[in-house]
């Protein structure tokens, strides 16, 4: 199958599931309500865990809630309202005949944050998911207070020699069997689309130019910036754009910035997301510190 493959979205339940319990595919023992809010010709999936001070989850390509954080909602829920969005042909939210972009992306999460009157929230993206988050921060900055971006690349430099080319080669068979392809297989409207959903975040990887270093420096959003020491992203990228973030001062006489950088070791991509108590603790740690003014 190609782009051109017109799939349709599913049919939604007649409001929002605000039952008890835990949704299909993410983890136990966290109370959650979940359902569907119409945006832009989507009806896109969402659950909510917890109480207290939002914390948006956008999860990584190819993956769901469940796949991308699995191992560290539950604890993000135990201190706060949860909010996670499943995007276009990812998981229960089905596809239309429109490519994935970064801005779309975003555009459906400001949506769907507004229609479940979530503003000022803090933001948790991983991978695509970081991207979808800078891109919310640039277009709809009064929805973010700070954002947290795990594994982010502002331009295509930022990715390792050769990501982007594995990226493009990847075919439905790569992937069979894996977790990512049997919680496709059990959530999505249309499981047969799988291949559809490959060609089209292929797509979006070959396509991503990424965002000028004035658009990202411009974020008034404070950010924590996460990577694996053996990540896809080059920790040198990720340390670029903490510079540009306000970050690589000499925090004992000019003052610690507001935005942080964390390099996980021995952690690759895939990793990243399983270093629960790790990634908790900073990420509490961060959206509780004060915004410092800037001189």
């Amino acid at each position: 199958m190609t782009n051109s493959t017109t799939t349709e979205p599913p049919t939604p339940p007649a409001g929002p599931d605000t039952s008890s319990g835990t949704p299909s595919g993410t983890p136990s023992g966290v109370a959650a309500t979940s359902g569907y809010v119409p945006v832009n010709g989507l009806e896109l999936y969402y659950e909510v865990h917890g109480e207290g001070r939002p914390l948006v989850l956008l999860h990584g390509a190819l993956t769901t809630i469940g796949t991308s954080f699995g191992a560290v909602l539950p604890l993000l829920a135990e201190r706060h309202r949860v909010v996670a969005v499943e995007q276009q042909a990812h998981g229960h939210t089905g596809d239309i005949e429109r490519p994935l972009t970064y801005e779309q992306l975003a555009d459906d999460t400001a949506a769907a944050l507004r229609h479940l009157s979530v503003h000022d929230a803090d933001i948790l993206g991983f991978s695509m998911g970081s991207g979808i988050a800078v891109c919310l921060a640039i277009r709809h900055p009064e929805l973010v207070r700070k954002l947290v971006l795990a594994t982010p690349a502002y331009d295509r430099d930022g990715f390792h020699p050769g990501v982007v080319e594995d990226m493009a080669a990847l075919q439905p068979e790569h992937l069979a069997g894996s977790p990512f392809e049997e919680d496709y297989l059990r959530t999505a409207p249309r499981p047969q689309d799988w291949p559809v959903l490959i060609e089209r975040v292929k797509r979006l990887n070959l396509e991503f130019v990424g965002w000028p270093e004035e658009a990202v420096a411009a974020i008034k959003a404070p950010a924590l910036i996460v990577v694996g020491d053996s990540d896809v992203v080059r920790t040198e990228h990720a340390l670029s754009m903490f510079r540009l973030l306000g970050g690589g001062v000499p925090g004992d006489t000019a003052g610690l910035p507001n935005s942080q950088l964390a390099v996980l070791p021995g952690t690759g991509h895939l990793a990243l997301m399983e270093r629960a108590e790790w990634l908790t603790t900073m990420v509490e740690a961060f959206v509780e510190a004060p915004v410092r003014a800037k001189p």
